[in-house]
């Protein structure tokens, strides 16, 4: 089967080393996780299997069944897709990982031509709890798989969705919608040089922006290379991953506005990080990368704000006693305090094509 869509979907499998031990589960791994003090509940996925992480402690919440890519709706149910070998379906799961229904049904009859099959990734859930954002394979011709944006109904099918764009042919599409006010925040992954003469024909993410009306206005360029955006809770910043056409992958933040993008800031220059998440609470970033020594499978880190927020001015204030012509003295600069990630488990091995959910 022909599935530009995987050069979308694996690209970050390719940039681990080989490992002596195969990964443990999150529930039997030791030691514990090292971060027990995390808000909320992080839902990740290993081996076709959905965890949640709450209080320190993993909770196995389904069986290792190609389940992926959970979204948590507002009411605390989960929308997660489940893989097979030929197509793939989203579910709604509730908080112990039950499943409540099918919401999709991409497959087909026994022996049925393999190009009828659909597939359908990242789920998102808006914030009201009405609409599931996805990335969905239609339109489509034969084998050619070329993921677009779509939304539909929580509690409706997926004939009732709506198609936000027609993503480029052989590329893999666009993938991972974030909801924004008006309309979508999205990856789109296309040939660099159809957008510039300057940069070579090869495949990059670039984030976008669309109402649904006119084609998708371009946040990005094909030079930064970058994907897995996320929101902060105040909806103030974007994180996002940057690889500026290198085998690198480095955090990223910008400012955001709603529509458009600030300077990019670097935050992690040394580790190949996916899927960076937002606490709830706005006290940091979650994601995944390697361990130490940048090999071997994933692992779920933790960056406190204290490593991107700036501190607050120091207020000069006069020397008491001392002379005071109007001007307050310049005060002395703080010392620097380096704050660096966290590393939360040790032995695991996370999906890093599978974007992490956190609840409150």
């Amino acid at each position: 089967m022909v599935f530009s869509g995987t050069l979308t979907y694996i690209a970050l499998g390719s940039r681990t080393s080989k490992v002596a031990l195969p990964p443990a589960k999150p529930t039997e791994a030791s030691p514990r996780a090292q971060a027990p003090s995390l808000p909320g509940t992080l839902y990740l996925s290993q081996e076709g299997a959905i965890y949640s992480l709450s209080a320190g402690r993993f909770h196995q919440l389904t069986s290792e069944s190609g389940w992926t890519q959970p979204s948590i709706s507002p009411n605390g149910d989960i929308v997660a897709v489940k893989r097979s070998a030929y197509y793939s379906d989203l579910y709604v799961l509730n908080p112990f990982g039950t499943v409540k229904r099918r919401i999709t049904n991409n497959s087909q009859p026994r022996n049925s031509d393999t190009g009828l099959y659909h597939w359908v990734f990242y789920p998102r859930v808006s914030a009201d709890g009405r609409t599931i954002w996805l990335a969905y394979d239609k339109p489509k011709f034969a084998y050619d798989v070329v993921l677009s944006i779509w939304s539909m109904p929580y509690s409706g099918s997926l004939s009732q969705g709506r198609l936000w764009g027609n993503a480029a042919d052989y590329t893999g599409g666009d993938v991972q919608p974030v909801p924004v006010r008006g309309g979508v925040l999205y990856t789109k992954y296309d040939y660099a040089s159809r957008y510039s003469a300057n940069l070579e024909s090869r495949l990059v993410g670039m984030l976008f922006i669309t109402n649904g009306s006119s084609p998708g206005r371009q946040l990005t360029n094909p030079a930064e290379d970058c994907r897995d955006p996320a929101i902060s809770p105040d909806g103030t910043k974007v994180a996002m991953i940057c690889t500026y056409m290198k085998q690198i992958s480095y955090l990223t933040i910008a400012s955001w506005n709603g529509s458009k993008l600030g300077v990019r800031q670097t935050i992690l220059s040394n580790q190949i990080v996916a899927q960076p998440t937002w606490a709830p609470d706005g006290s940091g970033i979650a994601y995944l990368a390697p361990g130490a020594g940048q090999s071997g499978p994933f692992q779920l880190w933790w960056l406190p704000s204290a490593a991107y927020a700036p501190p607050p001015a120091p207020v000069p204030t006069p020397t008491p006693g001392g002379p005071y012509n109007g001007t307050l003295p310049s005060p002395s600069p703080p010392p620097v305090v380096v704050i660096k990630p966290i590393q939360v488990t040790t032995n695991n091995g996370f999906d890093a094509t599978s974007p992490l959910a956190w609840g409150s």
